[in-house]
């Protein structure tokens, strides 16, 4: 997208997948794609910045794994369209957010749904998106929310998500 282009968003992505060792590619629908990415950070399948989305792994094993995680990235690359590198620290604290209030970094995170939490590997396919506390029912307030999905490309339940948000 241009837009991220002039919000150098993904200029940065391109820096970010270059230091960690990944191979860029153009993919699709304008998207560019880093495949082996080194560093441990962030915890997660995929991370996008910009148009940029970056793996530890090749794409085509991405996508065994969780068909439709491209389609949950570039999502993401729309989000850095609409809010440029103010995106970054947005998606923290509504990480943060989502971590007080769902124990889990992505399933109460607005950015994570909008993008889809079972594409992006968040919830189990037919689960329903968390909509109670879980602190909240053990103090009798309300009942509990469905089981997030157990792993996945975007990492175990509890992990850190994707920067972009792979994430």
């Amino acid at each position: 997208m241009l837009l991220n282009l002039l919000n150098l968003t993904t200029p940065l992505g391109w820096a970010i997948a270059r230091v960690g060792g990944a191979r860029l590619r153009r993919g699709p629908a304008g998207l560019w794609l880093g495949e082996g990415y080194r560093p441990r950070f962030p915890v997660a399948g995929a991370f996008t910045v910009g148009d940029v989305v970056i793996t530890a792994r090749t794409f085509a094993e991405l996508d065994r794994l969780s068909p439709g995680v491209l389609g949950h990235e570039a999502r993401h690359a729309e989000q850095y369209a609409r809010f440029g590198v103010g995106f970054l620290p947005l998606y923290g604290l509504a990480a943060g957010w989502s971590w007080l209030w769902y124990r889990h970094p992505a399933l109460g995170n607005p950015f994570e749904r909008r993008a889809g939490l079972v594409s992006g590997a968040y919830l189990a396919p037919g689960a329903e998106p968390p909509t109670r506390l879980p602190w909240a029912s053990a103090l009798g307030i309300v009942r509990r929310s469905p089981t997030p999905a157990t792993g996945g490309p975007s990492g175990p339940p509890g992990g850190a998500p994707a920067a972009d948000g792979a994430a």
